[in-house]
Parts: C-alpha cells; sequence; structure tokens
C-alpha cells in the first residue's frame, strides 16, 4: 500500500500501538473503545484480527482495523484512519486488504455495522461490493443513531 505521498504498511496491533490508536478512535468517534476493550482484541488471538497502517520510515500509526474471523463468517468491528490522512485511500485499501486476507483464509461472508449518517462510509462499503442487509435500531450511542447492517458474499 503506498498512497502518492509515502509508504504504508499494514502489520498486527500491539500493545504498544495503543496509544496512537485511542487518539485516532478519539477523534473519530463520538463514543469510543476503551483501552481494555483494544487490549481484549489484541489478547483474543484465536478470533480477533487488530490490524494497524503504518507510515515508513517513521513507524507511525495512522489507521486501524479490528476484525473478527470464525470460521466462514468475518464481522468489522472498528476502522478508523487519522484525520491527517483521510481521503487518500487508505481506509479502501484496508477493507480490500482485509477482503482478500480473509477470502483466502476460506471466509464466505463479511458483516459490519455503520451509523445512517456516516455517508463517506457506506459509499465506500457500497463501492467494495457491501449491500445494506437492514437497520439495526438504536445500535449506536452519544448520539443516538440507527445503524446500516451490510454484508458482502466473498466469493471463492
Amino acid at each position: 500500500m503506498s498512497p502518492d505521498d509515502g509508504r504504508f504498511f499494514i502489520r498486527r496491533m500491539k500493545e504498544d500501538d495503543l496509544p496512537a490508536v485511542r487518539t485516532i478512535e478519539a477523534l473519530s468517534f463520538s463514543n469510543p473503545w476503551s483501552d481494555s476493550t483494544f487490549l481484549g482484541e489484541i489478547q483474543n488471538t484465536p478470533v480477533s484480527f487488530p490490524l494497524v497502517v503504518v507510515r515508513k520510515p517513521s513507524d507511525k500509526v495512522i489507521g486501524y482495523i479490528i476484525y473478527w474471523h470464525i470460521r466462514e463468517d468475518v464481522q468489522v468491528n472498528n476502522i478508523a484512519v487519522h484525520p491527517d490522512f483521510r481521503g487518500k485511500g487508505i481506509g479502501e485499501a484496508l477493507m480490500r486488504h482485509v477482503i482478500e486476507k480473509v477470502r483466502k483464509n476460506g471466509a464466505t461472508f463479511m458483516t459490519l455495522e455503520v451509523r445512517l449518517s456516516n455517508a463517506a462510509a457506506v459509499t465506500l462499503y457500497k463501492k467494495l461490493g457491501f449491500d445494506i442487509l437492514g437497520t439495526r435500531k438504536n445500535y449506536y450511542t452519544n448520539p443516538d443513531e440507527d445503524a446500516y447492517l451490510m454484508g458482502l458474499v466473498l466469493d471463492q
């Protein structure tokens, strides 16, 4: 992954990444995850796959994704890119990386939830082939909002 202004790499999230991840989380979401939630995802190695995008040569964390892969199902739980790096295709590249990786590892279906008001994310997910499967009422808090449940069939 190398957008025009630098080199970027994807690797597994480590505990040392948490200060940068928490900063991105707080800048991205009105109801951010706690430290213990992120740590739990790092430690839940059989199911959870927390990945970070780092910028070389500094190794600065500029984005992350956390997904669960259980048998043939994948659930994207969290994805964010630092505001300074948005609009450069990093979120899309991260999603494409995960889609290809889980497809190769036998996944057949991928889901995620997204705020109804997050038009940019909904547009990206549709571009990647996700369909709106339904609505989850009052899924989000701070502010209260419904979520789209979106799904992608992964052709083998």
